[in-house]
């Protein structure tokens, strides 16, 4: 959006204001005179003495004074020596202004005092400078006229560059002495009567990010967008300064732009989210001449929250805290893609200095600084995937979370959460948890290569002690028979059927096949991940609890989609979020590849646990869909939180559902089955 603005550049000064200089340009081959140094603002040290803008007399007006002395009376060679130099109007002139001594400059001139006191004064707060810089130049002199050149650098804040221009003005030899001729243009060339200087600064809109079929992710939602009417106002200072005081945003900043913004048009100051506009509404309804824009913009909601994140607007103590200028329009990201990629989705502003004329009118552009066009972002997640997770999850009583990834390239396709009463959140992509015997699918890799048979018996016992650590079923595992097969130990997930089976590995095996699986790999995501993590075991009872996803075995809902998807598709991918990126295979080094025997006959445990074991709610109809269960002890106490977990895939799809409860006996197998349905 574009605005007439006066910049928050005062956000950041230092308790003592710049120090300027104004100093005579010097001809070709003339030694230069030293700087000369005063206070801009009069708040910092005071001027140096004008002694220090004299210059060294020379020897020729050593002798010119002498002659003055000697033949004065009759004034030597026709009143050469009469006329008095303008040099020192000038530079008084010139460092009055610089140092808002305005009334000092005007008197200088031949204009109105007090019309050229505010003038002068009317253009510095119409511009908001945060510094004043003004160098002497040139001064011709003929006779009872002269003209004097001067460089201007404005500091217009903190967003750019400054503004440097050459000014010139002219000068009349009156009984009072040299005047500096008054016209507008003294200020700036570029100004004529009943104009005046004026910053627009043109905001981008804050860039959508978009899913991986270019549909925005946000959606319209209430904003409240507050400004003002300038020409409405009776008392802008009093306006800004109780807004000021609601918002927490700088007075005198907000003021700027009410005063640099057309008489006629509505100046927007600060977009509020329903629930801050909700604790605001009463006081700001008692603030004069305030206007409250209600409006439908994609800014604060999401489909994809955990992954879009979210957007702070002006009033945000983020922009606050970074000292970055307050301007109507600005946004920053508070979260996940929001924040991750800011400078993309902000953008820059174009700022441009120019002359209006008293009704908003724009007459011509002195400068322009151009800005950067905020940039849409396209991410790898599908819409309508994400849309059917986030509405399975809706009414759960407990906290859940799915991650569902392309198999076939590792490419995120959703990221959902939902948060239960009493129960704690989950974050989908770094968050640690425990996998209980989903992670069976690791270990029964290294089983397989230890050389077990799916088809031998292996007792599925209640409880059982190795090591001197007792392992249990939880929950407990229905009977199957006295002598069930191993094939049916992983369908119905009994862990302790697999801590029983730890003699035939040791820690350093297990370790290969969760690396295998990408556990502790390097991840390049733009947003905070976790890969897993697992100490090697020593000892039989670790490695028992190894095996069943205990101990120190970590994962996250990303992770273990990953392990699903490498089972589908036979290669390790590393994740990615932003499309367009490669979507190359990893295999981190000397992580041996996992036969194709072994993963054939992970495909056909997998799909036996939903045809016929621990997730039979997930067999829909159409492709198969393979998977594994588990459940681990997050906290315990008074009230434990249980771990409850599918982790599979179905038709290109992997995902991993994790929901957080009170009970041991929630199974995560009918979210998993919701979300597979709607899966492309």
């Amino acid at each position: 959006m574009a605005s007439y603005r006066k910049r928050g550049a005062h956000a950041a000064r230092p308790a003592a204001a710049p120090f300027v200089a104004v100093k005579r340009e010097p001809p070709p081959g003339a030694t230069r005179r030293a700087p000369v140094t005063g206070s801009m603002r009069g708040g910092g040290r005071k001027m140096r003495a004008m002694n220090g803008l004299r210059t060294r007399p020379s020897l020729a007006k050593v002798i010119a004074a002498v002659l003055v002395i000697l033949f004065g009376a009759v004034g030597f060679a026709g009143g050469l020596w009469s006329t008095p130099s303008a040099e020192p109007t000038v530079q008084a002139f010139l460092l009055a202004w610089q140092d808002q001594q305005y009334q000092t400059a005007a008197e200088m001139t031949t204009g109105k005092p007090a019309v050229v006191a505010a003038a002068l004064q009317d253009a510095y707060l119409q511009l908001d400078a945060a510094a004043f810089f003004v160098a002497m130049g040139p001064i011709s002199q003929h006779r009872n006229t002269a003209e004097a050149g001067f460089r201007a650098s404005v500091d217009l804040g903190q967003d750019g560059p400054p503004w440097n221009y050459n000014g010139r003005f002219r000068l009349r030899l009156t009984g009072g002495g040299w005047k500096v001729v008054w016209s507008p243009s003294v200020i700036n060339p570029g100004l004529r009567n009943s104009m005046r200087l004026a910053v627009v600064s043109s905001t981008p809109r804050r860039a959508l990010l978009e899913d991986a079929a270019g549909a925005p992710l946000l959606v319209p939602s209430t904003a409240y967008v507050i400004g003002v009417r300038p020409d409405r106002l009776t008392r802008p200072d009093v306006t800004a300064a109780k807004l000021g005081k609601i918002t927490k945003l700088d007075p005198s900043q907000l003021l700027g732009w009410i005063l640099a913004a057309p008489r006629n048009a509505f100046q927007e100051l600060v977009v509020l989210h329903p629930a801050q506009y909700s604790r605001m509404a009463g006081r700001l309804g008692k603030v004069p001449g305030l206007i409250v824009r209600q409006e439908q913009l994609r800014l604060f909601t999401s489909i994809a929250p955990a992954v879009v994140g979210s957007v702070g607007t002006e009033t945000s103590s983020v922009l606050r805290n970074q000292g970055i200028a307050y301007r109507p329009g600005a946004t920053v990201g508070l979260s996940g893609l929001q924040k991750a990629r800011q400078r993309d989705l902000a953008g820059t502003p174009t700022i441009s200095v120019v002359t209006e004329t008293a009704d908003g009118r724009q007459v011509a552009v002195l400068q322009s600084w151009p800005g950067q066009n905020s940039r849409p972002l396209r991410t790898t997640l599908d819409s309508g995937l994400q849309t059917a997770a986030d509405g399975a999850m809706d009414s759960l009583p407990s906290s859940a979370a799915v991650v569902a990834v392309q198999s076939s390239t590792g490419r995120v396709l959703t990221v959902a959460e939902h948060t239960g009463a009493g129960l704690p959140a989950i974050d989908p992509l770094a968050g640690s948890y425990s996998p209980g015997a989903a992670f069976t699918i690791v270990s029964t890799e290294a089983l397989l290569t230890s050389g077990l048979s799916v088809n031998r018996p292996v007792p599925c016992h209640r409880v059982n002690d190795v090591g001197g650590r007792i392992f249990t079923n939880v929950p407990p595992v229905p009977g199957f028979g006295p002598q069930p097969a191993f094939a049916e130990d992983f369908a119905h997930a009994c862990g302790t059927a697999f801590s029983g089976l730890s003699w035939r590995l040791n820690g350093r095996d297990l370790m290969t096949a969760a690396s295998g699986f990408g556990l502790g790999a390097p991840w390049r995501l733009p947003l905070p991940s976790f890969s897993g993590s697992m100490q090697t075991p020593s000892g039989v009872a670790a490695v028992a609890a190894g095996t069943i996803g205990q101990g120190s075995v970590q994962v996250s809902p990303l992770a273990m989609a990953l392990i699903a998807a490498q089972v589908e598709s036979g290669t390790r991918h590393a994740p990615s979020l932003i499309a367009g990126q490669p979507a190359a295979a990893v295999t981190a080094k000397g992580d041996p590849p996992f036969s194709a025997a072994n993963l054939a006959t992970l495909r056909t445990l997998m799909r036996a646990t939903v045809q016929e074991g621990a997730a039979q709610a997930a067999d829909l109809a159409g492709p198969p869909v393979y998977g594994q269960v588990g459940t681990a002890a997050v906290t315990t106490g008074k009230h434990p939180v249980w771990a409850n977990w599918f982790v599979g895939y179905r038709g290109g799809v992997a995902v991993a559902v994790l929901q957080l409860s009170h009970s041991s006996a929630t199974s995560a197998v009918p979210l998993a089955a919701q979300v597979l349905a709607a899966a492309p």
